[in-house]
């Protein structure tokens, strides 16, 4: 069983790297709010994944897009979420101060801010979405395929379990402690990234091959 998708996953999604923007969204919600929002925002990041990975390359297809070209486009956005990693910033994080003051204003209006902004764009954005379909295209059998869609599951328990566990993570790690996480896991982001590039290149560019 190949687990590099998971990995990849894993270091694109880092729930950990997520950890301080779920309690700032969440400050001030009861008990049964916050186990509300993980839940939805855990089985959204769930979803996203799976419909990528069933659908993914339908899409593709429909809009005429090649798997090479959405390759070598997929590595660059997982080279810039490296980039931000290594910046200690969560990969998907687009969203600005605004954008942070914009969620609290929902949250405080008693608005649901599980799926937006904590699922898309922080847990899962653009750079999961487009190595879910490059590692669909590689799937061979649907048992392939239906491990892939079980991963996104993994990563849904994933980000489940660091959400419900935020305040000890947030006490124990402290912020010294989630930056290093968050550059190591973009350090391996980046080193999967040149990998997906180099081969999406060279099918491409066949010459490159050699």
């Amino acid at each position: 069983m190949d687990f590099k998708p998971l990995v990849t996953l894993l270091a694109i999604v880092n729930p950990l790297a997520i950890v301080p923007f779920f309690i700032h969204y969440t400050q001030g919600f009861s008990a049964s709010q916050r186990q509300r929002t993980i839940v939805v925002a855990s089985f959204s990041a769930f979803v996203v994944i799976a419909i990528s990975a069933l659908l993914g390359l339908q899409i593709l297809t429909f809009f005429g897009i090649s798997l090479a070209s959405f390759q070598v486009g997929g590595s660059l956005l997982l080279l810039i979420s490296a980039m931000n990693m290594l910046n200690a910033q969560p990969a998907e994080a687009k969203s600005k101060s605004n954008d942070l003051e914009d969620g609290a204003e929902k949250a405080a209006m008693g608005a649901s801010i599980a799926v937006v902004p904590l699922t898309i764009p922080l847990l899962t954005g653009p750079a999961t979405m487009s190595t879910v379909v490059i590692y669909a295209e590689k799937a061979k059998t649907l048992f392939q395929l239906g491990t892939l869609v079980g991963y996104g599951l993994v990563i849904g328990l994933a980000s489940a379990l660091c959400f419900s566990l935020a305040d000890p993570i947030a006490r124990v790690l402290g912020k010294t402690g989630i930056n290093v996480m968050t550059r190591l896991m973009g350090l391996i982001l980046a080193a999967l990234a040149v990998e997906v590039m180099a081969d999406g290149l060279g099918k491409l560019f066949p010459v490159l091959r050699g």
